[in-house]
């Protein structure tokens, strides 16, 4: 076996432990962590992180209370993702 083989192969399990290990912190919920330019994004919700800067998460929360309204509201036309 060559040396560029053998490099392969060690890239492959490489590869295939970091897929593993990907795949068993997505089954842990969300996370969170700070972009590098500093914006806040949460993981785990979707495809992408959602990912706003701290006045925006700020004004996002402070009207949690009516966005939980407004979903109750609407229940009847919302869709639920599986």
């Amino acid at each position: 076996m060559s040396e560029q083989e053998i490099d392969l192969k060690a890239e492959l399990e490489r590869l295939r432990s970091e897929n593993a290990a990907l795949k068993k912190g997505s089954s842990v919920g969300l996370t969170m962590k700070v972009s590098d330019k500093g914006a806040l994004s949460v993981y785990g919700m979707g495809r992408f992180p959602v990912t706003l800067y701290k006045e925006q998460w700020l004004k996002l929360l402070d009207m949690s209370d009516s966005i939980h309204a407004f979903i109750v509201a609407n229940d009847s036309k919302l869709k639920v993702k599986d």
